[in-house]
């Protein structure tokens, strides 16, 4: 066949099977113009969601928090977001991937522990040990340091010590028993009150949506693009939630003709698939 007849073909069966919308620069060949900018080949965030047409994908320092989420390994295209049991979570509008990463065997990683987890272990791939550390709900720091040490947590009602119980140990196995005890007692409440008010003018990669309670709720920005004209910047969230389930980036219900990806330029409230936000539940670690 000649080379330009194959091409012309490609092209036509990649249009059948995606859902892209108008090509930019950006857009990988083989990607087709319909209603969202999606490659489905794309194994990273950033190559999976591509930003609309007038829009740049904001760059991110190298070895940064936000170049780790952006450049987050994706499950395939069509892949299905399974509950910690491993039952499938229907998907009635709510997500668009599902990030690369187990959720563990328990009903432990939800919503603020996933967005802990992204953070920790970016943390702990740049071996920066002594950073990693978060608050139960009671208050007690939970220092991986320490934990690295050999020390575990004796929990006696709200009163929480260190005790030396086992070897030290730099294990990626003993970092994630590390996460599941600061899944069992941390959560929005504790969250919340770790991290630091942003406004939405200035939202960044790795910023989190976060309203403590029982229950709250809690998702995280996983990648940002603008259009240097107008200054609208446009974000992609991530969630896990109710029972543990694996991380998903979100579907945009506010307005279906962008999403995934959600504007900063909303008034009222934010409304993401199975949460409502306020503007002022941004934080920022």
């Amino acid at each position: 066949m000649p080379l330009y007849l194959f091409s012309i073909l490609f092209v036509l069966l990649t249009a059948c099977g995606s859902k892209a919308e108008k090509v930019t620069e950006e857009v990988p060949i083989g990607i087709a113009e319909t209603d969202v900018l999606l490659n489905p080949a794309g194994k990273t965030v950033a190559e999976r969601f591509l930003p609309p047409k007038g829009f740049k994908r904001v760059a991110q320092p190298e070895s940064s928090f936000g170049a780790y989420l952006q450049n987050f390994n994706l499950k395939p295209h069509g892949a299905v977001v399974h509950y910690y049991n491993g039952a499938v979570k229907p998907n009635d509008g709510i997500y668009d991937a599902v990030l690369d990463i187990d959720v563990g065997k328990r009903d432990l990683q939800q919503c603020a522990d996933a967005v802990m987890r992204l953070r920790a272990e970016y943390l702990f791939v740049q071996q920066r040990h002594d950073v990693i550390h978060f608050n139960f709900t009671s208050g007690f720091r939970a220092d991986y340091s320490k934990w690295r040490q050999g020390y575990r947590v004796n929990v006696k009602g709200n009163t929480c010590t260190w005790v030396k119980k086992a070897d030290a140990s730099t294990s990626y196995a003993s970092f994630k028993d590390y996460l599941q005890v600061v899944f069992t007692y941390a959560g929005t409440l504790s969250l919340e009150k770790e991290m630091m008010a942003v406004s939405m003018e200035d939202i960044q990669v790795g910023d989190v949506f976060i309203k403590g309670g029982s229950p709250g709720h809690a998702v995280i920005v996983m990648d940002l693009a603008i259009n240097e004209e107008t200054g609208e910047k446009l974000f992609l969230l991530a969630q896990s939630y109710m029972p543990a389930q694996e991380i998903q980036i979100l579907k945009n219900p506010m307005n279906p003709g962008i999403s995934p990806w959600y504007s900063s330029d909303f008034s009222g409230p934010l409304l993401t698939p199975e949460w409502t936000f306020q503007r002022s539940h941004l934080k920022r670690f």
